[in-house]
């Protein structure tokens, strides 16, 4: 069996290399297309260096540019690739604009699709994520969920009446029982945490290229477009992180797309210049897990990293108004404040949550080897149909 996994994004690159390492272990060929999108050599070069990925087979090198240019950009691209060598499989991941191109393609071509980390909704329709997840959803042959609340999703809009299991399955689950022939809906758990397990297991005790802080600090990521792309929102947001840093120090690496919103609004140099930040470049990924890890709070509104927060039970105050991990404020780990919070200092200074109370609703780590199992006994049930 050949598997081609189509990625772009830092988050998927993690991700991926979970799942990249268990096809190797039974033994499946994999290619690996990377569309570009994140094209910072932070965001993406380094990242499949530290991981351990194989170097892509392609790269298409699409860059910036709107949802649609960018998309249109990665569909063509991966139509080209797929037409060469016709995989017996594609898979994605995420909500991502080369999610959606790339599961598209595929479809379009009677390729089947498997989407990692499907199932997720914030209900927000204005936010270009949840149409693709959406989308990807419902053109995918396998779709396999992190958590139940995803797979309960799926079966309320009718996706697929082919539901496996309403708990984790075991490996030998997977092998022993005929069904997992079919294609359909499966609860997997989440491969982020297989991901941090590694990273945790692998990674440097105190990286000495962070030059932390002294005492407590937040870490503060921002990159979501609905924060940055608004001049006002953008103003607002930093005002009020300004504010909790005359009580917090604050840690934040500057993604790419909000280094230059902060330019354009002309509060850049101010912030580098500000004792009360510590303004970084992006980091790899075990850095960033170690900052994490580290933090009193983490102020975000990025997805993954409410998760990742949860799960190293790191107290976490979210700049959206909707979430695609409820699970993490159902378990009072996570704060949603919106993106215009108000007093967010009090927030921050009298948060309630308590530190290392982990969140164990994402699984047990071992997402990437049921994936990789299901695919591979899926593909021999029906290769020869």
């Amino acid at each position: 069996m050949r598997v081609l996994t189509i990625v772009g994004a830092r988050p998927q690159f993690i991700k991926a290399s979970a799942l990249s390492k268990a096809f190797t272990s039974l033994g499946i060929e994999e290619l690996l297309l990377d569309s570009g999108q994140h094209y910072d050599d932070a965001m993406s070069d380094a990242f499949f260096r530290e991981l351990g990925l194989p170097r892509p087979a392609v790269s298409l090198a699409v860059g910036s540019g709107s949802h649609g240019q960018m998309t249109a950009k990665i569909l063509e691209g991966c139509e080209s690739f797929l037409i060469k060598e016709r995989p017996d499989i594609v898979v994605v991941y995420g909500d991502t604009n080369t999610t959606l191109a790339g599961a598209l393609a595929a479809a379009k071509l009677s390729i089947p699709v498997a989407h990692v980390e499907s199932g997720l909704r914030s209900f927000n329709s204005t936010m270009p994520e949840e149409i693709n997840r959406r989308l990807t959803d419902h053109c995918s042959t396998l779709l396999f969920c992190p958590t139940r609340t995803a797979i309960n999703q799926l079966n309320r809009e009718g996706v697929s009446s082919n539901i496996k299991y309403n708990k984790l399955p075991s490996l030998q689950d997977i092998t022993d029982r005929p069904e997992f022939c079919m294609s359909g809906t499966f609860y997997v758990g989440d491969i982020m945490i297989d991901s941090l397990h590694w990273i945790q297991k692998n990674n440097r005790k105190n990286p000495p290229t962070l030059s932390l802080p002294d005492g407590e600090y937040g870490l503060l990521t921002l990159h979501r477009a609905a924060n940055t792309d608004s001049d006002k929102c953008l103003k607002y947001i930093i005002s009020q992180i300004k504010d909790v840093s005359q009580a917090l120090k604050i840690v934040f690496p500057v993604h790419p797309r909000t280094k230059s919103a902060l330019k354009r609004i002309g509060v850049l140099d101010e912030l580098a210049n500000d004792r009360n930040f510590k303004l970084m470049d992006p980091l790899s990924y075990g850095d960033f897990v170690f900052l994490q890890s580290n933090a009193k709070v983490v102020i975000t509104d990025s997805g993954g990293v409410q998760k990742e927060a949860a799960i190293l039970g790191v107290p976490c105050i979210t700049i959206r108004d909707e979430t695609e991990w409820p699970e993490t404020i159902d378990a009072g780990l996570n704060k949603l404040v919106g993106s215009f919070p108000k007093d967010l200092r009090d927030t921050v200074t009298n948060i309630d949550i308590a530190k290392n109370t982990q969140l164990d609703c994402f699984g047990d780590g071992r997402a990437a080897d049921r994936i990789a199992l299901i695919i591979d006994r899926w593909w021999n049930d029906n290769r020869d149909r």
